[in-house]
């Protein structure tokens, strides 16, 4: 049996011990011997994530955190309103502290430039689709990226931005360079965080990017901006800051293609698949520290969805759940091959805040485009 799939069986097995009320196996104050079962959850872990400690301290000391990850994933999964579950993931041997420190970015959340936000016209109103899905479109989403330890999640998420935009508008598929973003801004701080507009103001200020072929992504910055070797294979006219009204944004991304959100990232460092349905306090929609592309919208189809305990009396309703598609930089083995959804409507972990696109085209000459459904 594949690593993958024991490590799935096995951790079922250790929920369904925490179901039936075996919770004392994860607490982690308990000096004695740990079933065999979580330890051999975290030795499948160690495999299949390619984990090694440098000595049996360290190891114990990871196999508490991973212990205390799991009962927190049992939590989760037993408080979300959605339909996600949660679970094993590659961050699972890191405390919520180290997992914000390499994967977060903490100046996320500073403060936005002066732009104005995009109101747009009335048209919009009853005429956002029930779905839309721009990884449908050929050539419009590239390939999944994976950060490393390096805190770019802002400048994976505008390139990612500029790519789809540039083909929407100019029928062709590019790759532009994360590193000449990273390695040439004078505002973001290369690998140590940045805010979005960091990275289109450089855009901006360089006249373009690089192709990822000829400026590839290393994973830290450079000595020295290697923009001017290499020529430009997409620019950008502006950047705009969209309307925080959720419908506005469902139109906007539907007719015009993916945008950036800034996003609470708390509840992903467990997440394993389907719909996050946050609150404000399970997810501080006011602390933000995750650059992510918004490609798509959908619905669940009418099944069962589970509720709080709070209101456990009404434990299922049969309705339909809305979501936003969002595209991560933690590689394609993390989530759903890469992306993760996030409920539609309630401005889960802070999605609406910096809803923010750049443009590639001149705002006089719009062209109208169709969102694969």
């Amino acid at each position: 049996m594949a690593p993958t799939v024991l490590l799935s069986c096995l951790l079922a097995l250790l929920v369904a011990g925490l179901a039936q009320g075996t919770k004392d196996s994860f607490r982690v104050q308990d000096p004695g011997p740990r079933p065999l079962e979580l330890r051999e959850v975290f030795t499948l872990f160690q495999i299949q994530y390619n984990r090694s400690y440098s000595n049996p301290a360290e190891h114990a000391r990871r196999l508490d955190i991973f212990a205390r990850n799991l009962a927190q994933a049992q939590r989760l999964q037993e408080e979300d309103l959605g339909t996600a579950n949660f679970g094993v993931t590659p961050f699972s041997d890191l405390t919520e502290e180290e997992f914000g420190q390499l994967y977060g970015n903490q100046r996320a959340d500073g403060k936005a430039p002066s732009v104005d936000r995009e109101t747009g016209s009335d048209e919009w109103e009853g005429s956002v689709p029930s779905t839309c899905d721009w990884r449908k479109a050929p050539g419009v989403i590239s390939s999944v990226k994976y950060q490393e330890n390096c805190l770019c999640c802002w400048a994976m998420a505008a390139a990612g931005n500029i790519e789809a935009q540039w083909a929407i508008k100019h029928k062709e598929s590019v790759e532009v360079s994360v590193q000449e973003l990273l390695d040439c801004g004078r505002c973001g701080d290369g690998c140590r965080g940045g805010y979005v507009w960091d990275a289109y103001i450089t855009v901006l200020n360089n006249s373009g990017l690089a192709s990822e072929k000829n400026y590839p992504f290393q994973g830290v910055v450079g000595k020295k901006c290697q923009a001017k070797k290499y020529k430009k294979v997409a620019w950008i006219q502006d950047f705009i800051m969209l309307s925080d009204n959720e419908q506005k944004i469902a139109w906007y991304l539907a007719t015009e293609g993916p945008i950036t959100v800034t996003i609470n990232m708390k509840l992903l460092q467990q997440y394993k698949n389907g719909v996050i349905r946050a609150t404000p306090t399970t997810c501080d929609p006011q602390h933000v520290n995750h650059v992510v592309l918004l490609v798509g919208f959908g619905k669940t189809k009418s099944v069962e969805r589970r509720r709080a305990k709070a209101v456990s009396s009404q434990s299922h309703s049969r309705q339909s759940t809305q979501y936003w598609i969002l595209k991560n930089s933690w590689g394609a083995n993390w989530g759903e091959e890469g992306y993760f959804r996030l409920h539609r409507g309630s401005n889960a972990c802070g999605i609406t805040k910096y809803p923010i696109t750049a443009r590639v085209g001149k705002p006089d000459k719009k062209q109208r485009v169709s969102c694969p459904r």
